[in-house]
């Protein structure tokens, strides 16, 4: 049974990846394998609770593709009353080179405070009103994938990964932010430099004053207006990790809370400015616009791992990794490689069940002390963990939700990310391990 699941999940990410070859859209193979990995494991596990199983799964699954229909309104509604012609006019940038070294550190620090999937949709809804070139603005859209997710990689609330870590005790909010704000940074900073060699030095498009979007217009002739919406758009988005830590209930809440706020305002707007018609400001016709494809393509691959972790495949892949490699940085590296195919929260999920943070009694009765000192709270191994999960999804276009987001807005194929993004991403990856290991031996020093 195992041996056929893994093989139907590795037919399914091929078939992902060739998307663009046989012209089938992505999400079509997500929700075949999603189904039929579930249809394996209830013919030949043998599980009492499969029932139960696939509940949880699909539970764990739609509090993520809720929240992702929730951001996806709200920023589709600050792109459609003009938000982000606003914050376009007032980011400045010599030339387009420099403007990738500005959206990049934009990027890093927002998601940092939102989480990786939103960031990455504000910056690309962005990007659009601000190059015209449809290959430059994928490479654009990779750099800003790439710095969101080193971004949450040193918050505690960042991703779903350090969060989960975070209130679990497994490492502290203060001691992750001192031990991975750099190698985070460098994470970014040198396939940055990397990708401006591959992007001219031309000076940034002016805005089109011709141009006939709706969001333009409304800009053009109801600036506050769209200053409004852009406010109380963002105040939405922020709202939710405030939310979550004061109830301790998951961000879907919070952003269905803000989207019930937003659609409250925007019937007072269409009444008050009579946008009726053309406009379509109201909440129910802007959700008509929001890209379902990708919605289903996430809903299928998360589905799809679900199943992989019922069936004790994750679990059985991290103890072959401790029995194997017994060393931190190796186990971890090769972590954070796996969470560009497969989700890192089932992957993290696993490591926090087969790892409990290590005690003083734990240490003293273990057969390696050394190793296992690795595994106390804010212990190497823990930051490693945080760090690799989180930027190794950046090594495959499909290995992070912002990856997923910023495929499925700009239509950013698998296989030109794999060829022209995955190499300075990986090498990224690796500089920031590094930097890992100097911070260690200069403290043991």
């Amino acid at each position: 049974m195992i041996t056929f699941m893994i093989s139907l999940f590795v037919a399914g990410y091929v078939l992902i990846a060739l998307e663009h070859v046989i012209g089938i859209n992505k999400a079509t193979f997500a929700l075949l394998m999603a189904g039929l990995l579930w249809a394996v494991y209830a013919m030949c596990g043998h599980d009492p609770n499969l029932s139960e199983d696939l509940i949880v799964s699909l539970g764990d699954t739609c509090e993520i593709i809720v929240f992702l229909i929730g951001a996806m309104t709200i920023v589709e509604l600050i792109d459609r009353y003009g938000g982000f012609n606003i914050l376009v006019r007032h980011l400045h940038a010599g030339n387009k080179r420099r403007l990738m070294w500005v959206l990049a550190f934009v990027a890093f620090f927002l998601s940092s405070i939102l989480d990786n999937m939103t960031t990455t949709i504000i910056m690309v809804m962005m990007l659009r009103r601000m190059l015209s070139d449809q290959k430059e603005r994928w490479t654009f859209a990779c750099v800003i994938v790439l710095a969101a997710n080193s971004g949450g990689a040193w918050s505690p609330i960042g991703d779903i990964t350090t969060i989960m870590l975070w209130m679990k005790n497994y490492v502290s909010s203060v001691d992750l932010i001192v031990n991975l704000i750099v190698p985070s940074l460098v994470s970014v900073v040198i396939p940055t430099f990397i990708a401006t060699r591959m992007v001219s030095s031309g000076p940034v498009e002016a805005l089109n004053t011709q141009d006939k979007r709706i969001g333009f217009e409304v800009a053009r002739f109801y600036p506050r207006l769209s200053m409004f919406t852009l406010i109380i758009g963002v105040a939405g988005l922020l709202f939710v990790p405030v939310f979550k830590s004061i109830t301790h209930l998951p961000p879907y809440m919070g952003i269905l809370i803000s989207l019930g706020f937003l659609w409250l305002m925007t019937e007072l707007i269409v009444r008050r400015y009579r946008l009726d018609g053309r406009m379509e400001g109201r909440i129910s016709q802007i959700v008509r616009h929001i890209d379902m494809s990708t919605i289903l393509f996430f809903l299928g691959i998360l589905l799809a791992v679900g199943a992989l972790q019922q069936a004790g495949i994750l679990r059985h892949l991290a103890m072959w990794l401790d029995s194997q490699f017994h060393e931190p940085y190796l186990i971890s590296g090769i972590i954070g490689v796996l969470s560009s195919v497969v989700d890192n929260v089932p992957l993290v999920a696993a490591c926090m069940n087969m790892y409990p943070v290590a005690t003083p009694d734990i240490i003293a009765a273990a057969a390696d002390p050394t190793y296992m000192s690795y595994f106390v709270e804010d212990g190497l191994f823990w930051h490693l963990l945080t760090f690799c999960a989180g930027v190794g999804g950046s090594l495959l276009i499909i290995g992070s939700a912002a990856g997923v987001v910023a495929m499925g807005i700009e239509k950013i194929p698998f296989m030109w990310y794999a060829k022209r993004i995955t190499w300075m991403a990986f090498i990224g990856y690796l500089a920031g391990m590094a930097c890992i290991w100097l911070e260690t031996l200069i403290i043991e020093i």
